[in-house]
């Protein structure tokens, strides 16, 4: 599944430094505003435990885990939204991603300069969420004048897009962002044709020191941020630097590290399975002595459409899937032990596939 997660934040608060960690690409991060103008696109593997203990007990040829992408956007500023500091661009390139990681500076140092020459998380946040609603009012307006004349000749879908745009204005000029409505179906299909800034899902991660890992939520400066998104909404406590030296040591070397700095595993890794989660996407296995893979799939999805993201040809011809719960397979050492113990469950069209779960697919075409 194409999905891509847009590392967003004003200038200087650590995205390039980030994106470098989480991958390869090496973007520029250097101490001055715009020194990203392209975005950078990086492919993240997502850690995932359970195919590590399946891949020890079937040992294949051949390991595929899921994958993220991330795209590293330039910083925006105050004015974003009229084009200040290349602003128009920079929001398009926020346009073409499914949910947005939000980078806030929550660290003091004289050596890195804040555009607004103070570190305030909560005055933070404000200025990108009033720039992506500036101009997801825009896009609106836009729908809206077309609404008004359209729905005088008596269209019923128009008629709903005219009220519908008057509410979300009036919404958005509150300062609410258009994930927070609640609508009809209808409703939710003429949003999703303006694809609006503020309609994607986001969460937070807060760039700390490494002096303030430690204290992680609790720190005055997280803190500030925390109360500012509100109850429900994701933060991620990382330093950034200290991400991107770990992923520049020898895997061998790691665990050391981590264990030096009092970290179980690198803040990276719960910052991917939070994109991941945050797109509501679950993942299932193929396990086989050719391959053990990871896929990537919407939750709720029902298993001949699981399979049609292994091949169309699987969805299409699809018979039956055989199913075993991860965990199972590997306290039973193999698929033979788990068959003869008569705990491989066979399910049909209607079944909808779970977080985990191990699947053979039947199919005929």
């Amino acid at each position: 599944m194409g999905l891509s997660v847009g590392i967003v934040g004003l200038p200087n608060v650590g995205k390039s430094t980030l994106f470098n960690a989480l991958s390869d690409a090496g973007a520029e991060a250097a101490n001055y505003p715009f020194c990203t103008i392209e975005p950078n696109r990086g492919i993240v593997l997502v850690p995932d435990p359970r195919l590590d203990a399946l891949v020890k007990v079937i040992t294949p040829k051949s390991i595929v885990p899921t994958a993220v992408e991330f795209v590293d956007i330039a910083g925006l500023v105050k004015g974003a939204s009229e084009g200040e500091g290349l602003g128009n661009q920079f929001l398009a390139h926020i346009r073409s991603v499914d949910a947005i990681a939000h980078v806030v500076r929550c660290f003091e140092d004289d050596n890195i300069q804040h555009v607004a020459n103070r570190v305030d998380p909560t005055d933070d946040i404000e200025t990108i969420d009033t720039e992506l609603i500036l101009r997801d009012i825009q896009s609106v307006e836009k729908r809206l004048d077309r609404a008004r004349k359209q729905a005088k000749g008596g269209d019923k879908t128009e008629k709903l897009a005219l009220e519908l745009c008057e509410r979300v204005v009036a919404e958005l000029s509150s300062g609410k962002s258009a994930r927070d409505l609640v609508m009809t179906d209808d409703e939710a299909v003429i949003l999703r044709e303006l694809d609006l800034l503020t309609a994607k899902k986001v969460f937070f991660v807060a760039n700390v020191s490494e002096g303030q890992l430690a204290a992680g939520l609790e720190d005055p400066l997280v803190a500030r941020l925390v109360a500012k998104v509100g109850p429900g909404v994701e933060v991620v406590v990382i330093c950034a630097a200290i991400e991107a030296e770990i992923a520049g040591l020898e895997p061998t070397d790691r665990d050391e590290f981590l264990a030096s700095i009092g970290l179980a595993e690198p803040g990276l890794n719960r910052l991917i399975r939070t994109a991941y989660e945050l797109l509501d996407l679950i993942t299932y296995f193929t396990a086989g002595v050719k391959e053990c893979r990871a896929w990537t799939i919407r939750r709720g999805t029902k298993a001949p459409q699981a399979a049609g993201v292994i091949h169309s040809d699987f969805e299409r011809g699809f018979i039956r899937a055989e199913v075993v719960d991860w965990k199972l397979l590997v306290d039973m050492g193999s698929e033979t032990a788990v068959k003869a113990a008569g705990k491989l469950r066979v399910e049909g069209k209607e079944y909808v596939v779970h977080d985990g779960d191990v699947m053979h697919f039947r199919f005929n075409v």
